[in-house]
């Protein structure tokens, strides 16, 4: 009887087990079954046109192109003439076995890529002789073109979906295409469109036997979407023609908007380098090149101290705490004296020797002494400099330095404002404003990048607000309404500082140290700055030749454009910055050079020398041969 009871125990208790394994098969994951996960069912892709990318003028940047792929589904390859098919496929026995191993392991009922980009005359003698080959096929892939050669940085790339990715996100199956850098990447969702997607029935032997649920799954592929950028395209290639043989950025922002007119990283590439079978081994080519970075964007990643430009900041904040006003004044005595030491002492160049300094002549001639003095003034304010370099801290973060802007691209850098906080790490509580008084005149601890310069330079444009730097103008021919592009951002300072400090600004360009750039017809406001340039190699930290600066708008009166130029190593503000900057103003306001002299000069002023006699001594002293 005992025994009895235990058998029918166990068989209602499988019974139950079993009713219970179904019930959650059927109906708990019933609603999320996705048929492409069963060997049951074929799936074919109807894949998108991507969506097409224009410059704010309806210039076309970005295209497509038709490209041929061989697709496997292993478990229906039958046995086939390896030989002649590899000979097919221009690929060996080894290569054919791994890459049939790949898509295995991956998922031996789904399609995927087993050759990508077949040439044209390839893909016509392989489609002749396909019957012979069962599991492959030829299906159509769109790729990019870029007719004109420009902007790679910002364009970006796409490449294959690999077999993590696909795994992640269930929309892309490896071998796919998926943005990896610049808009292709930011903008994803939008270019790729929507996968059609046909399923089909397979009976026992894995024969299609017809649609699976009568095509209750079918769907139509959806095209991307365009996209607008905010770059004009002429600008652009004007910047990068003007960067030739020197290493830096330039950024050329609308202050009434915050969209990006220029955004010109030097050295660059072909973007067509990154399209086709040549991609991968061009990825490796750039990618390598430690030494000239050339998918490094030096205008959104770079670091560097922001030399004199920081002065507009420092004193902006200098006015709003009420410890100067147009009127004061400094004396200059060929720099300025922090300490007892003979090393505590910063120099100037400003040529205004013994005499006292205001304002409008401290911008123009770029007087350290003056901005040193109003640095001290505004961080001992209230007697407590941690209190003090605190609430430098707060107005120079207002401008949008030391964050990540915002902007519509998927990479950029932070830069550094310290704080006091920062300090008393650095220091243990053991300092004051003449600890870092470089800060005054944009060295010291301050770091920025070249676009959050045209950024600051566009908020002074404006007389205290900026809108955060995007990219994308409209997408499908409706205008961007994102309110992180569309409201304005307030900096701490008031209105009424910008004009002593603008005036000051324009006087560089008609007096001042910019002043042989000057167009006619054009008041240009603007500052030039040279940064000096350090690197520690091991324990030793080496002077390298400085860095070319100049940040500009123009016209002075309603501004359309926001100029940065950064030349790495291109040595005074005045002497390759600002003409850069002057002609890249030229081009975009009056659509032509009239002034050739300097555009000859800069095209001629190639820093390669510079660099490759800096690489070398750098290796000198790693290598302890020097």
């Amino acid at each position: 009887m005992k025994r009895s009871f235990l058998l029918y125990f166990l068989i209602t208790l499988i019974g139950f087990l079993f009713v219970g394994r179904l019930f959650q098969l059927q109906v708990i994951k019933g609603s999320d079954y996705n048929p492409v996960k069963t060997s049951a069912v074929k799936v074919k892709f109807d894949m998108p046109e991507r969506g097409y990318v224009y410059d704010r003028n309806g210039e076309l940047l970005v295209a497509n192109q038709l490209s041929y792929d061989v697709t496997i589904v292993p478990n229906e390859v039958t046995p086939l003439d390896t030989l002649e098919f590899c000979s097919l496929l221009k690929i060996s026995k080894e290569n054919f076995i791994k890459r049939f191993k790949k898509a295995e392991n991956y998922a031996p009922w789904l399609e995927s890529v087993f050759l990508k980009q077949l040439a044209k005359e390839d893909f016509a003698y392989l489609q002749e002789k396909l019957h012979k080959f069962q599991g492959f096929n030829i299906q159509k892939r769109v790729i990019r073109n870029y007719p004109i050669k420009s902007a790679a940085n910002v364009l970006g790339y796409i490449s294959e979906v690999n077999e993590l990715v696909a795994k992640k996100d269930n929309y892309y199956q490896q071998g796919e295409l998926i943005g990896k850098a610049g808009i292709e990447a930011q903008y994803e969702k939008i270019l790729r469109g929507k996968k059609g997607k046909k399923y089909f029935r397979r009976d026992r032997f894995n024969k299609i036997k017809g649609p699976f649920k009568n095509g209750l799954y079918d769907s139509t592929a959806v095209n991307g979407k365009d996209i607008m950028l905010t770059i004009d395209s002429k600008l652009q290639q004007y910047g990068e023609y003007l960067m030739k043989g020197k290493r830096g950025g330039i950024i050329a922002l609308e202050p009434s908007s915050g969209e990006i007119l220029a955004l010109v990283t030097s050295p660059s590439y072909d973007p067509n380098m990154m399209v086709g079978r040549l991609r991968s081994p061009n990825s490796v080519k750039l990618i390598g090149d430690s030494i000239n970075k050339p998918m490094y964007d030096r205008g959104l990643k770079g670091t560097y101290p922001p030399g004199s430009p920081f002065k507009l900041v420092n004193a902006l904040i200098g006015l709003q705490e009420n410890v100067i006003d147009e009127n004061t004044h400094f004396v200059c005595n060929g720099g300025y004296r922090y300490g007892n030491r003979k090393n505590e002492f910063m120099k100037c160049h400003c040529d205004i020797y013994g005499k006292p300094i205001q304002l409008n002549s401290a911008i123009s001639k770029s007087c350290n002494s003056y901005f040193a003095n109003t640095y001290k003034r505004i961080i001992e304010k209230n007697k407590n400099s941690k209190s003090g370099m605190n609430n430098w801290s707060t107005h120079v973060k207002s401008f949008g330095l030391g964050n990540y802007l915002g902007y519509d691209l998927p990479e950029g850098d932070k830069g550094l404002i310290p704080d006091g906080d920062y300090y008393n790490r650095m220091y243990r509580y053991k300092w004051n404003a003449s600890t870092n008084i470089s800060n005054a005149i944009g060295q010291g601890e301050v770091l920025t990048t070249p676009i959050q310069l045209a950024n600051v330079t566009a908020a002074i444009a404006n007389r205290g607000f900026f809108y955060t730097p995007h990219i994308v103008k409209k997408i499908n021919n409706q205008a961007i309404t994102d309110s992180s592009y569309t409201i304005p951002k307030h900096t701490t300072i008031d209105k009424k500082h910008f004009d002593p400090i603008i005036q000051g600004m324009h006087e560089v360009f008609k007096t001042g140290t910019a002043s042989w750039v000057n167009i006619e017809g054009v008041d240009i406001v603007g500052k030039t700055g040279t940064s000096e340039n350090f690197m520690r190699v091991g324990r030793k930290k080496i002077k390298l030749p400085d860095h070319s600066i100049l940040v500009a708008f123009a016209p002075k009166n309603n501004p359309k454009i926001a100029v940065a130029v950064f030349i790495e190593n291109g040595g005074f503000g005045s002497t390759v910055a600002a003409p850069i900057t002057s002609l890249m103003i030229e081009k975009y306001l009056t659509g032509m050079i009239n002034r050739k002299w300097i555009e000859e000069r800069m095209l001629k002023t190639d820093l390669s020398p510079i660099y490759e006699r800096q690489t070398i001594a750098i290796k000198q002293i790693e290598t302890g041969t020097k």
